[in-house]
């Protein structure tokens, strides 16, 4: 804060603006010092961030970072933030003192046309250059002092991934010039048309001429879209608005499209001015690389064989550090073991809350593989090449092109990725992507689907490189894809009916991937995951032992007290809704306990395995081996069997097992109503796929160990 007079100002709002993929988030990262997510593909940042920029000088403004948009006509909910944030209003607050318009060098033209627009709104700009290099690359130099000139406002050549340009920006937001003023022109007669609307804005507001002419513009353009902006409104504004609407529609004008051309035309002649090309010879390398991944055969196979490659990798390269964190856990049980005498407090401690962390922490090492290769795809600029291939698929089934970025997220984790579908400008199809973006295959199902796989699928080598085991882990992938498609499919010809909006998305340039952001952000991941197990895993083990060790009955073994137990009741009560899907009362246990979220049930089976083998002598926490040795007391057969394995992987591929994801649904749609139906409809397909797929490996003798 500072002060003049005994007043204290409030620290400036500047607000950075620019199109999809443009690089804002690696600006605002580099000139806040805080680390948000940060991708090589469009559709990353959906809702505002806010940080502080200390300046060269004393004292710090607010930087905020806004979901990015071709133009200031809003047509998604994001776009809407963008907007109202930057004209200000009593639902997004006042409008920022200035705004940084992030241009991407290598679609200069395309970008200007945003910057065109900010400039018309009358406030303070300043333009970060980004991309320089790969526009040099691409035989395409940018004289920054000579566009400086052209647009009347400063040009900073910046690169938030190394930091370069970063202090000559933030000098350039000390001393932030006065607004520039709207040099480009309509024709004569449209020129003087909207200048009359402008005049009677101006009359009515405190606006600045040139943000009274843009308001003008958007009251002419877009009726829909003038409600975003602040402009007062009464009978002979009204009344004017349409008598020069008549004048425009009787001299055969068409003022969206005269405007667009306007701007255009004032643009190009910028660009040509102040750029000069290089000769480039032959088609770059990676031109002829984007045939092939985007080729609609062999871009399939490619993406296949990638997503292969990664899931055999998790499997393979996790081994040797998942048998360390087990082997320390199994340490530190019987450290405890001998350190505390027998009694509640033992078992609390090593059956109750560690073994329950333990079991999903020793997945740590694939969640850290996972997002890193996933961290590798999106900064080199893959991804978007998928989406475009994808886009083929999913475009058959009624899903909007759009709709892959948010799908590709919940691979990760369904909340990020439902927020995601604000890029989305049809309704329809918005909620269309809400309602299946769970059926994706998120990592809190990953320790489930590990946990499985490993100890009932054998690791029989194909084809020299994969294994059984990485390639289960994908099919699981691609059936919670294939579901969804199916899911959406329907979707479209009932409740959600509507036609497919083609998709037009840009294929960003592929960038060396920053090795410091991939680690960051796998490390920010994975201590997510750490953090999680050490709160809501430990709370919900330290529960479930209590359920499962009361009411206490004395002399009576460990696996009868279990099944007497609050829990072990509970269990029981439900096994004959589960017992058609080969499902018994102990998992039924874990699959109530998991309504929390999927991977409680890793440390709920954990819990009850430890509680039921209580008094053994290696006490082992390794969750797997207690479900490979587990049997039946009445028939001697093992509980688990690879068909039982399946079965539940299917179920865990299909349930709705997640209370955040519930609750940011809700908040995405407004009500209960969605919610309710995807509980529903996921339920019921979980139930009705896992019982199908139970009869049909029984018939077929499949329910063998």
């Amino acid at each position: 804060m500072r002060e003049a007079a005994g007043i204290e100002i409030p620290p400036r709002l500047v607000a950075l603006v620019g199109n999809p993929n443009s690089g804002k988030s690696s600006v605002f990262n580099a000139l806040t010092g805080l680390r948000q997510r940060v991708s090589n593909y469009p559709g990353v940042t959906v809702e505002r961030r806010e940080g502080r920029v200390r300046l060269n000088g004393a004292g710090f403004l607010r930087l905020l970072d806004l979901p990015g948009t071709y133009s200031l006509i809003p047509t998604s909910p994001d776009e809407r933030i963008t907007v109202g944030m930057i004209l200000g209003s009593a639902a997004y607050g006042p409008a920022p003192d200035a705004v940084v318009c992030i241009v991407d060098a290598t679609n200069l033209e395309r970008n200007l046309y945003l910057v065109a627009q900010v400039i018309e709104l009358g406030i303070p700009v300043v333009v970060a250059l980004t991309m320089v290099d790969l526009a040099r690359s691409r035989g395409l130099v940018i004289r920054t002092e000579a566009l400086a000139a052209e647009l009347g406002v400063p040009v900073v050549p910046t690169a938030g991934n190394t930091g370069e340009g970063i202090p000559e920006l933030r000098r350039a937001l000390e001393a932030i010039p006065p607004p520039p003023a709207r040099a480009w022109r309509l024709p004569e007669p449209v020129e003087r048309l909207c200048g009359e609307l402008a005049t009677a804005l101006a009359s009515r507001t405190q606006r600045t001429p040139t943000a009274c002419f843009r308001d003008a513009l958007a009251l002419l353009t877009s009726p829909a879209a003038s409600a975003s902006y602040p402009v007062t409104s009464d009978t002979e504004l009204t009344a004017l608005v349409q008598t020069i609407l008549t004048k425009l529609n009787f001299l055969g004008i068409d003022l969206p499209s005269v405007v667009v051309t306007s701007r255009y035309g004032w643009i190009r002649p910028i660009v040509a001015r102040s750029t000069d090309r290089l000769p480039v010879t032959g088609m770059p390398l990676l031109d002829r690389m984007d045939a092939i991944l985007t080729h609609r055969v062999w871009g399939v196979a490619v993406f296949l064989g990638i997503m292969a490659l990664v899931f055999q990798a998790i499997f393979t390269w996790a081994t040797i550090p998942m048998e360390w964190i087990g082997a320390g856990f199994d340490s530190l049980a019987h450290i405890l073991a001998g350190v505390i005498p027998p009694g509640d407090l033992r078992d609390l401690l090593i059956s109750g809350g560690l073994a329950g962390v333990a079991a999903v922490v020793a997945f740590l090492p694939q969640i850290i593989f996972l997002f890193f290769f996933l961290g590798l795809l999106e900064d080199t600029g893959y991804m978007a090449r998928a989406a475009y291939v994808m886009h083929r698929l999913m475009s058959r089934v009624g899903l909007h092109g759009k709709s892959f970025i948010p799908l590709l997220g919940s691979f990760a984790c369904a909340v990020p990725g439902i927020m995601a579908a604000r890029t989305i400008e049809s309704e329809k199809d918005r909620l269309v992507t809400i309602l299946v973006a769970p059926l994706m295959s998120c990592s809190a199902r990953l320790p489930v689907f590990t946990l499985l796989i490993g100890a009932f699928v054998p690791g029989t080598i194909i084809l020299g490189i994969f294994t059984l085991t990485g390639l289960t882990l994908l099919g699981l992938y691609l059936f919670g894809l294939v579901m969804a498609l199916l899911v959406a499919w329907i979707f479209k010809r009932t409740l959600l009916r509507g036609g497919t909006p083609e998709l037009l998305i840009e294929l960003p340039p592929y960038r060396a991937p920053s090795l410091r952001h991939i680690l960051y952000q796998t490390w920010d991941r994975a201590w997510q995951f750490l953090k999680n197990a050490g709160t809501i895993i430990l709370a919900a083990s330290i529960v479930l032992w209590f359920l499962a060790s009361y009411p206490r009955l004395e002399g009576q073994p460990p696996a009868v007290q279990l099944q007497q137990s609050f829990a072990g009741m509970a269990g029981r009560a439900i096994e004959p809704l589960i017992e058609p899907l080969g499902f018994n009362w102990k998992i039924g246990i874990g699959l109530v306990s998991s309504l929390l979220q999927r991977e409680v049930f890793v440390s709920t089976m954990a819990t009850i395995y430890n509680i039921e083998n209580n008094g053994a002598e290696d006490w082992t926490l390794s969750l797997q081996r207690h479900m490979q040795q587990d049997t039946d007391p009445q028939t001697g057969e093992s509980t688990y069997t690879t068909l039982t394995a399946i079965c539940l992987l299917v179920y865990y591929v299909l349930a709705m097992q997640c209370l955040s994801t519930v609750a940011v649904v809700r908040r995405e749609t407004g009500g209960w109503k969605w919610p309710v139906v995807q509980i529903a409809y996921m339920t019921a397909l979980a139930y009705g796929t896992t019982f199908l797929v139970q009869s049909a490996g029984t018939w077929l003798g499949w329910g063998g160990s």
